[in-house]
């Protein structure tokens, strides 16, 4: 039986319409997914979305200037300059005032020749200068010893203040208080037979087991008579001492012109190893 004419045109338009809106789909599709030849969407150049001039990418992953800076450590400050020949725990035994340190170092423990230098400074973090050259010295017969007791015939070895001078003689321009006694008499010889007179016509006492700034003088002893006493610096009679420290006459006035009271001056006295310590 033959089909009606009537039903053929009314189902090809349909199909002919489908078909042609598949193939029109596909080309969109592939239109976008070629884009820039792989099928990926352009990268943003900022948070826009909108690409940047050319170098905007490196200028944005450097660091700003501030940032890029380098922080410099400051240099640590030059300590003071030091004493010589000084170990810490003598330094340590020089009061921070000081400024002023008359410093005794014998050539060997058992040695009675010394060479003596007086050091100054401006302040307790200034630097510690020479204020003479060098003096030779004499110290005790037997040399030094860390533990002074009367007639060992050794010089005591520590840090000292000084706070008293006196003598037979005038004295000369000098800012310590000064006993000017005929007491300050020695008659006698040495060890090596020289004259002790005019020995003490100027002293400067040290403060080992004394009152500090009494007159040399004074007897007293805070530490008991056995642990000896009357260590001075006083004028050197050409031979070693009973256990002071001893310099010619003219630098023994030369130390009296010097030294002054405020600035707490110190003897620094014993032998080159001990004073090392």
């Amino acid at each position: 039986m033959p089909v009606p004419r009537s039903r053929v045109p009314l189902r090809l338009p349909y199909v002919v319409c489908a078909v042609l809106v598949l193939l029109l789909t596909g080309c969109g599709a592939g239109a976008i997914m070629g884009m820039g030849g792989s099928g990926a969407l352009p990268k943003a150049a900022g948070a826009t979305g909108v690409p940047g001039p050319p170098g905007a990418a490196a200028v944005a992953a450097s660091p700003s200037s501030s940032a890029a800076a380098v922080v410099r450590p400051r240099p640590s400050p030059t300590p003071p300059r030091e004493i010589p020949a000084l170990g810490p725990q003598t330094r340590a035994a020089i009061p921070p005032g000081t400024r002023q340190a008359f410093v005794v170092t014998g050539e060997s423990a058992d040695s009675n020749r010394s060479t003596a230098v007086l050091y100054t400074r401006d302040g307790p973090a200034a630097d510690w200068l020479p204020a003479m050259a060098p003096w030779p010295a004499h110290n005790a017969l037997n040399g030094w010893t860390d533990e002074h007791w009367e007639g060992d015939l050794r010089s005591p070895v520590g840090v000292y203040t000084l706070t008293a001078a006196g003598g037979r003689l005038d004295p000369p321009a000098t800012a310590f208080p000064y006993d000017l006694s005929p007491d300050f008499r020695v008659e006698g010889e040495g060890f090596y037979g020289e004259p002790l007179e005019g020995s003490f016509d100027y002293v400067i006492a040290i403060d080992y087991n004394r009152v500090p700034g009494t007159s040399p003088l004074d007897h007293t002893r805070p530490l008991g008579a056995e642990r000896g006493g009357g260590i001075w610096i006083h004028v050197d009679h050409g031979g070693p001492t009973q256990g002071c420290v001893s310099v010619t006459e003219d630098r023994m006035k030369e130390l009296l012109t010097l030294l002054d009271p405020v600035k707490d001056p110190v003897v620094v006295m014993g032998d080159a190893a001990s004073l090392s310590r």
